[in-house]
């Protein structure tokens, strides 16, 4: 890596190889083709697949729109803070349940130091959100997660000046603490909170330097220069009955290299829903017509449409190599983490809300 494909794309990192591996030793391959050899004792058929993947994600960045008749797929951010010194970021993609509030407040929650309860994610209104062009294509943490982490940066460095300015002191000097707010490096008697500095921001006592505006919201936009390629490997054991025909599934490892994890329980659940999806597809789901054409799977009531006991217990492994082509380790799916830079924070935020209580019940 990076490699460049036929068609001209680059793979820019991924470590097949480890994720194959990774799931054979999980789903304890040889042990599943000597079971197989040897025969169960009621005479069921033994199956295992092992299926690889490589998926493009982030799309479209502009540079590479032409291939496929697209135009540039940018996304955007507007981060505002209140006087209260909560934020409300407006986003352009709209999430339909991959749980963008949370993965989305915790990449602020990193970069900002504020509390997570303290930030509102908005999207889905066009009176109150700024243009984007939406959730598909593996696109909302790698290209709008970024627009949320650059507008919050944006923010962090006005929050410095504001800062300096109210501290009296150099900007260089000036150091975010946890809280979100600000202090002269070593003199944690000398600070200012992030409330105390957003009021500031909006209720001026003196003119802003030249080229400074009030409060401290700011906005994003973020082209990606490539595409996100995301790739895994899944294993599945399957038990056959001779007789009837019918499929159990026994076993099935789910291995994901989808960058750096921000919320394991949303991340998980994402997998979980599109594992369930695929075994679905192939065991379960069937369009079925009359002869005259009448389709007699019209509803839900007839769609064979798999519950959690028809199902098994879903493994899964993420494994992580670095993304080179944006801010972020992000490939696939609302779960990625960035890879720099990283806020100074001693315990990211995506940490600290993945336990009980935090917004991480929606999944793909």
């Amino acid at each position: 890596m990076p490699w460049r494909t036929p068609t001209g794309l680059d793979y820019d990192s991924g470590d097949y190889a480890l994720a194959l591996r990774t799931a054979m030793d999980a789903i304890g391959y040889d042990d599943v083709r000597a079971l197989q050899a040897a025969g169960t004792s009621d005479g069921r058929l033994i199956g295992v697949g092992v299926a690889s993947y490589v998926e493009i994600g982030g799309v479209t960045p502009s540079a590479l729109a032409p291939m496929e008749g697209s135009p540039g797929l940018w996304e955007s951010a507007h981060v505002k803070v209140l006087p209260s010194g909560k934020v409300t970021i407006a986003l352009g993609t709209c999430g339909h349940g991959q749980g963008h509030e949370t993965t989305f407040a915790q990449i602020a929650a990193d970069v900002l130091l504020v509390p997570y309860e303290n930030i509102t994610i908005v999207y889905g209104d066009t009176e109150t959100s700024p243009f984007g062009f939406g959730t598909f294509g593996s696109r909302s943490a790698a290209v709008g997660g970024t627009a949320v982490l650059m507008a919050c940066q944006r923010v962090v460095e006005k929050a410095r000046r504001r800062a300096a300015d109210l501290l009296e002191a150099d900007e260089a000097d000036i150091e975010q603490v946890p809280g979100g707010g600000f202090q002269v490096k070593g003199s944690p008697e000398s600070a200012v909170s992030f409330a105390t500095l957003a009021v500031k921001a909006l209720m001026l006592t003196k003119p802003l330097p030249e080229g400074e505006e009030p409060g401290l919201d700011a906005m994003a936009y973020f082209d990606p220069p490539n595409y996100t390629f995301s790739s895994g490997t899944h294993a599945c054991v399957v038990e056959v009955d001779r007789d009837t025909g019918h499929v159990e599934v026994t076993d099935f490892v789910a291995v994901d290299d989808c960058g750096t994890v921000i919320n394991p329980l949303v991340a998980e659940g994402q997998v979980h829903g599109g594992v369930a999806q695929g075994i679905a597809q192939a065991l379960y789901e069937r369009i079925v017509y009359a002869p005259d054409g009448q389709p007699m799977t019209s509803s839900l009531m007839d769609y064979a449409v798999p519950v959690a006991r028809q199902l098994p217990s879903i493994r899964t492994v993420n494994v992580a190599s670095p993304r080179r082509s944006t801010r972020w380790a992000s490939r696939a799916s609302a779960r990625a983490a960035p890879s720099a830079p990283r806020p100074p924070s001693s315990t990211p935020s995506w940490t600290r809300c993945a336990g009980p209580g935090s917004r991480t019940s929606t999944c793909r």
